[in-house]
């Protein structure tokens, strides 16, 4: 038996205080809330109507192909609809999708009041929002992206796709890639930090883990598609020849960089959508996930292997057959994690014993068995290499693509809507019309997909517009178009069923429909629960039957609001011990202009407006600098009563400040593009070394040595002030200008070094001048924020207590610092070393 920490009743004018502090603005101002009930929602939206646009264009292409020699479609126009049909299905639909389920579901599933960095979530959905929206709307300019979703050069340089197209891929897909960064900074945080006490990871909720995993690997595996965009978008620009083979570049290149993001990607998707089902399956047969422990630990196996399968995609491209071996093989193994929680989830449903009741979650978590199992042996078939020459490049690839991303992710989204429906809303779905949603769906995808396994094996290309007739491939093509009609019948009546249901309700939801044991089902509002429990084990709603009640009267911690604002508790990261309680930011307009305004800025960079568009970039700036400037709130003179006899502190800086956490897991995401760019410099090098200089030709010694004593007396600047500022309220302004100095004249130095290799002459002089441009814009960043702590000093808002945003800036300078020391390293020695 839990002891309440808070065993008497506590005032009704504790819930009314929260109720109004967690108000959500009213009128126009309804577009600044920033809590997750409301943001998650509209995330996931958004990512439904992507879905819905994406899928309208799948059936024109599916109209143009049901006969042969038709003339629907232009090739042009073909071109430009599978491209936007791939990328916004991978970028605007699948990733942003789960993204937004977990930013709506895990502050309830943790039992916290909020994500720790809400302006963050804000700001990640507006981005990725309205430029996703005019992304889109480019295809009705015939400005969209006509190279496919994964865009290979040589076919996609400027040369052979004039004209804005390639470009709105390349840099549309950049904020679109740091929308969902930020996400996955809020939930890695979120998931460590802001579980509710006595939360151990062992008693998380496995979909928390599978969110975990999903933002971790978007920390390592997006900075390759940033760092791929941006090399090509460099050369369309101004030049630099990364993938041209007549001055040392490489197209291969590209598909390296590409597929090491888009393999992982598959799984990225997938892993949420497994959680999901592992929350999904225990709650439709009453009883605990079989094997917890192994399907969380197949979770992050499957995410290691995936960043080993890249060349997977890439088997007939000519590579070692070495390395083909390798890739192979890995390909073939990470089937076994994804075994292992097929295996759990089958066994929790024996555990039932027939109890599990055929309602439309359930309907859909069976499809997904079936559809994924399928999608998994066509994957280990394509994993064996003289079988992936003969299907490379077919329709059987394409079939098999959709068996595991709408077998394995759309399955099991749309299951998840059934199931937590009734969180977000007062009324649930219609089970009656449910089952015509998943019997349209599952027959129709098994009618569309499953053809064209035999179409491809029967020679059919993808990416064709048309086909003569007279290969036997007229038949499965139509009934693959009726198939996706039937999809399109059933995704239509879901719509149907959502606006007739769903009434958005924050305190009188449905409720617990389902009897699940997960906090998500507790009582809540917009400050999600009235009191944060303290937590035994991983169903808590089963072991504690008056859990509910319980919370409901506040019993536990942090039953009002004592500090008199919105706050949650922040946790350690193992065992979930409170820590300190964080004071959260209010709704506000700053958000959102970051979002509009940094959307505006690659957008303009598009069409080449570019005053505009660094007009746009610096109010997106200004934005998160005011932002950023309430975030820091004045210290408590003493420690807060959260309830029980705890009394925990309202400030805290240092490795225990979530801000702090948070810049850590931004310097991770930093390190992985600069490790792609590092990856770059030395494939290029394996490619065409003799367009490497020689010892003579290199920058005398004097340059890396100079650069690496201003590089360090930097750091040595940050140093002093932050002695300066431990010691007392003393001046830090001359170190910091001083480290500023350093750092930028170290860069001077090395621009200076490299000034005869121009950067359009050969790839050597690009990747060189990318190293250094990669130094320049984490400098810039130095800079910026060196100047707002300075800003903040001479306020009178830093001092030795109130110093989160100073210790932020030294812990980026630092790693700014050693960034480019590597950087040196690298231009300087290696081609010494090979010489």
């Amino acid at each position: 038996m839990t002891t309440l920490p808070n065993p008497a009743p506590r005032p009704e004018g504790e819930i009314d205080e929260l109720r109004r502090l967690w108000r959500t603005p009213r009128g126009l101002r309804f577009i600044t809330v920033i809590n997750n009930n409301y943001i998650g929602i509209l995330y996931v939206g958004a990512a439904f109507l992507f879905f819905v646009l994406a899928g309208i264009l799948a059936l024109l292409m599916r109209v143009q192909l049901a006969v042969p020699e038709n003339d629907f479609l232009g090739p042009d126009r073909y071109n430009q609809f599978f491209t936007m049909h791939g990328t916004i299905m991978m970028f605007l639909f699948a990733v942003p999708a789960v993204e937004a389920m977990g930013i709506l579901l895990l502050p309830n599933m943790l039992g916290a009041r909020d994500l720790p960095f809400p302006r963050l979530s804000a700001y990640a959905f507006w981005a990725y929002f309205v430029g996703g929206l005019v992304f889109f709307l480019s295809i009705f300019k015939g400005w969209a992206p006509d190279g496919g979703w994964f865009m290979n050069p040589p076919l996609t340089n400027e040369t052979y796709s004039p004209g804005y197209n390639a470009d709105f891929w390349l840099l549309g897909i950049g904020f679109i890639e740091i929308s969902a960064i930020a996400g996955a900074v809020e939930i890695v945080v979120g998931v460590l930090r802001t579980r509710a006490p006595g939360m151990t990871l062992g008693r998380m909720p496995i979909f928390a883990w599978a969110m975990l995993v999903f933002a971790v690997m978007i920390i390592f595996a997006f900075p390759a598609v940033i760092l791929a965009t941006a090399l090509l978008e460099l050369e369309r620009a101004f030049g630099w020849p990364f993938f041209l083979a007549e001055l040392g570049g490489d197209p291969l290149l590209w598909q390296h960089l590409f597929w090491f993001f888009g393999h992982p990607e598959v799984y990225i998707i997938f892993l949420p959508a497994a959680g999901m089902v592992s929350m999904i399956v225990p709650t439709l047969v009453q009883a605990p996930l079989v094997a917890y422990r192994y399907v969380a630990l197949a979770l992050a196996a499957t995410a290691f292997l995936s960043f080993g399968l890249w060349v997977h995609h890439m088997f007939a491209t000519g590579i070692p057959r070495l390395s083909l071996s390798f890739f192979q093989a890995a390909s073939m193994a990470v089937a076994i994690p994804a075994g292992v929680q097929v295996f759990a989830w089958i066994a929790t449903l024996a555990q039932g014993r027939g109890r599990m009741k055929m309602t439309t979650p359930a309907l859909f978590v069976l499809g997904f068995l079936f559809t994924f199992v399928l999608g998994g042996l066509t994957g280990v078939m394509v994993a064996v290499i003289p079988f992936d020459w003969q299907a490379h490049d077919s329709y059987f690839i394409v079939a098999h693509l959709h068996y595991v991303l709408i077998g394995g992710m759309v399955f099991p989204l749309f299951a998840g809507f059934y199931y937590w429906m009734p969180y977000t809303s007062r009324h649930r779905l219609s089970e009656r019309l449910g089952r015509w949603v998943f019997g349209l769906m599952f027959v129709g995808f098994n009618v569309a997909f499953f053809p064209m396994h035999l179409t491809g094996l029967a020679g059919m290309p993808r990416r064709v517009y048309t086909y003569a007739e007279g290969y036997g491939w007229e038949t499965p093509n139509f009934v693959s178009t009726v198939g996706a009609f039937l999809i399109a019948a059933g995704v239509l009546v879901f719509i149907v069923d959502v606006a007739r249901k769903f009434r958005m309700a924050s305190e009188d939801n449905a409720g617990n429909v389902w009897n699940a044991g997960t906090l998500e089902w507790l009582p809540n509002g917009n400050y999600s629960n009235r009191s944060i429990p303290v937590v035994t084990s991983r169903e808590p709603l089963w072991d504690q039957p008056n859990l509910a009640a319980d919370v409901e009267a506040g019993h536990y911690y942090l039953p009002g609001a004592p500090t008199g604002g919105r706050e949650t508790i922040v946790t350690s990261a193992l065992d979930a011990k409170p820590e300190f309680l964080l004071r959260m930011p209010i709704p506000g307009w700053a958000p959102l202009v970051a979002a509009w305004f940094t959307a505006a800025f690659f957008l303009l960079l598009t069409v080449k407006l570019v005053v505009p568009a660094a007009v746009c970039g610096v109010i997106a700036i200004a934005g998160m600098l005011h932002w950023a400037w309430e975030l820091d709130p004045a210290p408590l003179a003493a420690p807060v009563d959260i309830g029980g006899g705890i009394r925990l502190p309202a400030y805290i800086s240092g490795p225990r400040s979530q801000s702090w956490w948070g810049v850590v897991v931004l310097l991770l995401v930093s390190a992985a593009l600069y490790g792609c760019a590092l990856f770059s410099y030395l494939y290029l090098w394996t490619v065409a070394p003799w367009t490497w200089p020689r010892p003579a030709q290199l920058p005398g010694l004097a340059y890396p040595f100079a650069e690496a004593l201003l590089l360090g007396a930097s750091s040595l600047a940050v140093g002093l002030a932050n002695r300066r500022l431990s010691a007392g309220p003393r001046r830090i302004g001359a170190p910091l200008f001083t480290g500023l100095l350093f750092l930028i004249a170290a860069l001077a130095v090395e621009i200076w070094a490299q000034r005869d290799f121009a950067p359009t002459a050969s790839a050597y002089g690009a990747v060189v001048w990318l190293l250094a441009s990669l130094a320049g814009f984490q400098a810039l960043v130095v800079v910026t924020l060196a100047l707002f702590t300075l800003a903040r000093a001479a306020r009178g808002k830093l001092d030795r207590v109130r110093r989160v945003t100073f210790d932020n800036a030294r812990l980026f300078w630092h790693y700014t610092v050693g960034q480019s020391l590597v950087g040196v390293a690298v231009a300087h020695g290696f081609p010494r070393m090979l010489g």
